[in-house]
């Protein structure tokens, strides 16, 4: 198996959770899929892919709490899934600081968001989400 960088594993487990979104298919089966077609999955973009699909409802709650007067089927799926792998990371993986989790975020956004001004959007829900989970530590 080939070593990726954590950025690649990220953007890889974004493109699975937005064909599980869009294909209303469960994250376990496009893994598989993936696997028998391209081989072994990296460890750390399953770790992200499974734990981001299995928190989604709690992840989902948070996002709605921070995006006031917007609903998540007004986000664009990709950028709601950029959303939700860092949300995962921020509240799941101990041993990634938070503000990693942001900053990779935000270049991820760069490269696949839907919208020119998506990464200023990741940021900007990021960032409160961040200041919430500092307020409390």
């Amino acid at each position: 198996m080939v070593k990726i960088s954590r950025r690649e594993s990220r953007k890889e487990a974004i493109i699975l959770l937005y064909q599980s979104d869009l294909m209303k298919k469960d994250i376990k089966s496009l893994i598989q899929t993936k696997a028998i077609l391209e081989g072994n999955i990296d460890s750390f973009t399953r770790q992200l892919a499974i734990g981001t699909f299995d928190n989604k409802a709690e992840i989902d709650k948070i996002i709605e709490g921070v995006v006031k007067n917007w609903t998540l089927d007004r986000i664009a799926i990709i950028d709601r899934n950029i959303l939700r792998v860092a949300i995962y990371e921020m509240f799941h993986m101990d041993d990634i600081p938070l503000k990693v989790s942001v900053d990779e975020a935000i270049e991820i956004a760069k490269e696949m968001g839907q919208k020119d001004d998506t990464p200023k959007f990741v940021n900007g829900i990021l960032g409160k989400v961040y200041t919430d989970i500092s307020s409390k530590k």
